[in-house]
């Protein structure tokens, strides 16, 4: 028998979270051990955040390149190399990949372990021919690709974000279902690109976003060629040689070369043996308190494993969080105030914070929403991207509760109304910060002086100009 591995801290998958904590651990000083049987990096690297963001620049720029008229330069159409663009996607990939590799890792101390791993006890793990003992175990093993209880989706082929990328031909129509951010994204990119695109979704398009600023982006979606279909529920698909049919209930059919199934994620908890860890899990993911500790306080979980919120960002977050706990003894606690998600479209669509319906259950009619649109940004306007706005949600007093922004580099954007609901800052705050001119930027005090403008031009204050007009 080998002798067990003793080590201050264990993590169980390789994603943005648990490279994080294993990092910070090693850095710490910490005896860590990172278990990873798949590929170092995860679905973020590999399958999600950044293969999508490198697909959807270079739509980007074979769009820009066939719709500049408006900017007075002449269109330059032309067919999109789509093997080429694929090799820039994995040609980003293979950028990033040294920082979350095995060899940096070990550099900096931490053991690897490329196998999968199963919990033989309360503190001990197994995998690889190897076990470890550990003081404190991390659970991060992530998300995988929701495949819904359709007949005849088994064995037929479709496509998730694990094998989206690994196309080197253009589908001629692809077909995706489900409206989420990653169904949406991919549906404007493959347009772009050069595909026809049937987005098929069940209730409506991003449901979760501020329904104002998704209409904008549906019929943006349309304008470019999607075509998006809501409220529809699919039965049944089927293939017939290079075809795959997908039949509705009621009663429409359509056809398509290439079918990608996004209509959500599910814990990674399969294998892991967490009955005997005394780790309580659900189908929405592993339970934890708001320090990250499962039912086995001795064990931490994070990211997606979790349920929900599933992002890259708040993993990260969330990494923070543990190692404070697990190292630190520090009782933090997690607080999603703020927290932002971003939908990656052109225009983008952020928010952060509570939704205007959330605002309203909570403090009633006291609420004010206040709007400003790009249409009178002059960096918008000059650059042709004067599309959306902003909508920002503020108590009575102006304290910000939420954000959302539609508009070009709104991801850029929306950090500033985190910051704003981090630090309960009010409008107030923004009126006395200058903002370089021109910058989209601006918009923000362009919404704190809607939100003064009735109180400012209102008759109390301009009486009080007209007896000081009278002063010396």
């Amino acid at each position: 028998m080998s002798a067990v591995l003793e080590c201050d801290l264990c993590v169980i998958g390789a994603g943005a979270g648990g490279l994080s904590v294993a990092v910070g651990a090693a850095q710490l000083g910490a005896r860590t051990v990172l278990f990873e049987r798949g590929s170092m990096g995860g679905d973020c690297l590999n399958y999600g955040c950044i293969p999508s963001k490198a697909l959807l620049a270079a739509a980007h720029a074979a769009h820009t390149s066939r719709h500049s008229t408006h900017l007075g330069v002449a269109a330059m159409p032309g067919p999109v190399d789509f093997a080429a663009v694929m090799r820039h996607v994995h040609a980003v990939i293979a950028q990033i990949a040294p920082h979350d590799s095995v060899e940096r890792l070990e550099g900096l101390g931490v053991r690897v372990i490329r196998a999968s791993a199963t919990f033989t006890g309360r503190d001990q793990i197994s995998g690889g021919g190897v076990t470890v003992r550990a003081r404190r175990c991390v659970i991060a093993t992530g998300s995988a690709a929701v495949q819904p209880p359709i007949a005849g989706l088994e064995g037929l082929g479709a496509l998730t974000n694990e094998t989206l990328f690994e196309l080197t031909e253009r589908p001629e129509h692809l077909l995706i279902l489900g409206g989420g951010p990653i169904g949406v994204e991919m549906a404007q990119a493959f347009v772009r690109l050069g595909s026809r695109v049937t987005l098929l979704e069940r209730a409506t398009v991003l449901l979760r976003d501020d329904p104002q600023f998704t209409e904008i982006l549906r019929e943006q979606l349309r304008s470019e060629g999607v075509t998006v279909c809501e409220h529809v529920a699919v039965s049944a698909l089927t293939r017939s040689g290079p075809s795959i049919q997908v039949r509705c209930a009621d009663g429409s059919e359509v056809h398509g070369s290439h079918l990608l199934v996004a209509a959500g994620r599910a814990p990674r908890v399969a294998g892991l043996g967490l009955e005997g860890a005394g780790v309580a899990h659900g189908p929405d993911g592993i339970f934890v308190d708001a320090r990250l500790r499962t039912t086995n306080r001795r064990i931490y979980a994070l990211g997606d494993v979790l349920g929900r919120p599933q992002f890259t960002h708040v993993a990260g977050y969330q990494a923070g969080i543990v190692i404070r706990n697990a190292l630190f003894r520090l009782p933090a606690r997690v607080d999603y105030r703020a927290l932002p998600w971003v939908t990656y479209t052109d225009p983008e669509l952020a928010h952060v914070g509570m939704t205007e319906c959330e605002a309203r259950e909570r403090y009633g009619a006291s609420i004010q929403v206040v709007r400003a649109q790009f249409a009178a940004n002059d960096r918008a306007r000059a650059e042709g991207v004067a599309r959306g706005g902003i909508k920002v949600i503020t108590d009575r007093r102006g304290r910000v509760l939420g954000a959302d922004l539609l508009g070009a580099h709104a991801g850029e954007l929306v950090g500033l109304w985190g910051l704003a609901i981090t630090r309960r800052l009010s409008l107030g705050a923004l009126t006395g910060v200058i903002f370089p001119y021109p910058t989209l930027g601006e918009i923000a005090k362009a919404s704190a002086s809607a939100f003064f403008a009735p109180k400012l031009f209102s008759p109390g204050p301009r009486r009080l100009v007209r007896l000081l007009s009278h002063l010396p």
